[in-house]
């Protein structure tokens, strides 16, 4: 009795998506994970967050809202329908990279990681719902999609290289400098989330439980971590620079500080104007945009070889092109 093909493999067998196309999919995945983490912040800035008054319906009676709930169980719902979205561009990043020859566990696996995040997420989004929008809660599906956008992160920098053993671009200390910078800005999200769940933006008109911490302090705590987060940044410059480090880390080393500049504008901008939902909004962006800023030059200091492309004739190439074998001399002749 012949073996039973899984799906995956008999699309495999019928499509071969370019490099190209893979790379465009793990992109995608990463334009969805902070379309997710902004319109997750739109939720709760529109007071939206207990529009579907349970999970995983919308009512207990009714699986979508109803026209009494208003735009505010239209908006919740909307959100947790964009989950499905997500899943379904993770699931053509997975199809492609499962797809590809010569095939790349690796990637395969760090899709199948984005869609168990994406579950695992939509779990605490409905505990969320279901607690009435317990601050601790509200963070943890915070961190959980930037779980998820790290995780894209890697899989759209893997997408583009090599399966070699990572080689140092520069010293060691150089790259444990921009690990450091990573922790440090992790650590700056996490903070960020703290000074959210004591914010006066609870996610619901009513009143909702709010962190017992002053407001004022943890905000003071933010901004310390992020001239803690500027220096590393600034450090690791003129580090880069004293090693010769190759031009692609130094570029990515700018963007970050074109990032962390917008960043901090939006920050003072919010804290001096009352905090309107519309700035907290931009800053939630901004904060995705710094993360995957940070993740790309911790990436760019470290080398994997040139990604394995297909040729016609079936065969993997590393991008150059194989010498001819020789011709017999009567060949050459004809």
């Amino acid at each position: 009795m012949p073996n039973t093909l899984n799906p995956l493999e008999l699309i495999a067998r019928r499509w071969q998506p370019s490099a190209a196309f893979v790379r465009r999919a793990a992109l995608a995945t990463v334009i969805m994970a902070v379309i997710i983490v902004v319109t997750g912040g739109a939720v709760r800035l529109s007071q939206s967050g207990l529009g579907c008054s349970t999970w995983p319906k919308c009512t207990p009676d009714s699986l979508t809202p109803t026209a009494a709930m208003g735009v505010n169980g239209l908006i919740e719902f909307g959100n947790r329908m964009l989950t499905y979205v997500l899943c379904a561009v993770i699931g053509v990043f997975i199809i492609a990279a499962r797809a590809r020859h010569p095939r790349r566990r690796s990637l395969t696996r760090l899709g199948w990681a984005q869609f168990w995040l994406v579950m695992s997420n939509a779990v605490i989004g409905g505990v969320t719902v279901l607690t009435g929008l317990n601050p601790y809660i509200v963070s943890s599906h915070f961190l959980a999609a930037t779980a998820l956008l790290t995780v894209a992160v890697l899989s759209w920098k893997r997408a583009s290289e090599g399966d070699e053993e990572p080689r140092d671009l520069v010293a060691r200390p150089a790259r444990q400098l921009a690990w450091l910078l990573v922790a440090a800005t992790g650590a700056l999200t996490v903070i960020g989330t703290v000074v959210t769940g004591t914010g006066p933006h609870a996610g619901d008109a009513k009143k909702v439980h709010r962190i017992p911490l002053d407001w004022q302090e943890i905000t003071q705590l933010h901004v310390d971590f992020v001239y803690i987060v500027v220096g590393l940044s600034v450090a690791l410059w003129f580090t880069l620079r004293a090693v010769k480090a190759p031009a692609a880390p130094r570029r990515t080393l700018l963007e970050l500080f074109v990032c962390i500049a917008v960043q901090g504008v939006i920050g003072y901008v919010q804290y001096f104007t009352g905090l309107p939902e519309i700035v907290i909004g931009l800053h939630m962006l901004g904060s995705s945009l710094v993360w995957i800023c940070v993740l790309r030059v911790s990436l760019s200091l470290r080398d994997r070889g040139p990604l394995q492309e297909e040729d016609p004739s079936g065969s993997a190439t590393s991008g150059e092109r194989e010498a001819p074998e020789p011709q017999p001399a009567s060949a050459l002749s004809r």
